[in-house]
């Protein structure tokens, strides 16, 4: 908690580093603190649970969605696996988002159900990294299936830095036809929109019940700038709070830099955690466990 507020983090990602490209790497080192991110792994590249769980905890969350990646054009591939070791260390702060990718995955629901069997929480596509149309008709049923089983799907919306990414693939608008079909299915734009689109996807969250923005990545201070033809508090009642972990200098920093815009408590409250409650049913939102001793 921070300031006796619960905090949600609905974007981290904990890879192995030797999965990873070096575009990842100099992100990583360039967006965050260098000794506090690595301080989190071990000799060989692995997140040390232990570690990962005081600085998360230190920094006031209380709930990480683990983002794995299938995405080798751009930043390599984060099995999902990996990311086992994390969640059984700490069930009651880790949960973990499954990741597909049509050129990889088939038949796509097959693997859906193997992630989902380890206790996934949501699904993300990645098609900007993957270089897929996120509204290909291939992709309905797996929107069917986690429609059915009140699984919600984040998607990147907006652009990417890494080599190899394919930006035309984060327009929100891609998602139109399927927001439209699949109406109790919840939508989440990665990133906001960020770039290009952030008056598309603002529009989009404001218009359709069942699209959400996440602020992954997204400087809180510059949100004003961002979303300057929107009334702010209204649209931040579709926000969902998210870092990008480890390309956020902190969570503290973060979630202060939010209350410095002067939203009422409710509406604080909502994007730190309230609203992730509604969208991430899967979460069963409950205070973290003391720290396990070392």
């Amino acid at each position: 908690m921070i300031d006796g507020r619960l905090v949600v983090d609905a974007h981290v990602h904990a890879p192995r580093l030797d999965t990873l490209k070096p575009a990842w790497l100099e992100w990583a080192d360039t967006f965050s603190g260098v000794e506090s991110w690595r301080s989190a792994y071990d000799e060989d590249g692995r997140v040390d649970p232990t570690r990962f769980d005081a600085l998360l905890a230190g920094q006031g969350v209380d709930h990480a969605l683990l983002f794995c990646e299938y995405s080798p054009r751009a930043t390599g591939i984060q099995p999902f696996e990996h990311l086992l070791p994390i969640l059984e260390y700490n069930p009651g702060r880790f949960h973990l988002v499954a990741n597909i990718n049509p050129h990889l995955h088939f038949p796509l629901l097959e693997e859906l159900g193997r992630q989902l069997e380890h206790g996934a929480v949501a699904l993300k596509l990645h098609p900007v990294h993957g270089a897929f149309d996120p509204g290909d008709k291939e992709l309905y049923p797996v929107y069917a299936r986690c429609a059915e089983l009140g699984l919600p799907v984040i998607f990147h919306s907006g652009t990417s830095s890494f080599p190899g990414s394919r930006t035309r693939f984060g327009n929100p608008e891609l998602l139109l036809d399927a927001i439209d079909y699949f109406t109790d299915l919840n939508f989440v734009f990665a990133h906001g929109g960020r770039g290009w689109w952030y008056d598309a996807a603002a529009f989009m969250a404001q218009s359709k019940k069942n699209v959400w923005l996440d602020l992954a990545g997204l400087p809180p201070k510059k949100l004003p700038e961002y979303y300057r033809a929107f009334n702010l508090p209204r649209l931040a009642e579709k926000m969902i709070f998210g870092t990008d972990w480890p390309g956020v200098p902190g969570t503290r920093s973060n979630v202060a830099a939010l209350a410095a815009l002067g939203w009422s408590e409710d509406t604080l409250s909502g994007v730190l955690a309230g609203n992730a409650t509604t969208v991430f049913p899967r979460l069963g939102l409950c205070p973290s466990p003391p720290l396990k001793p070392k």
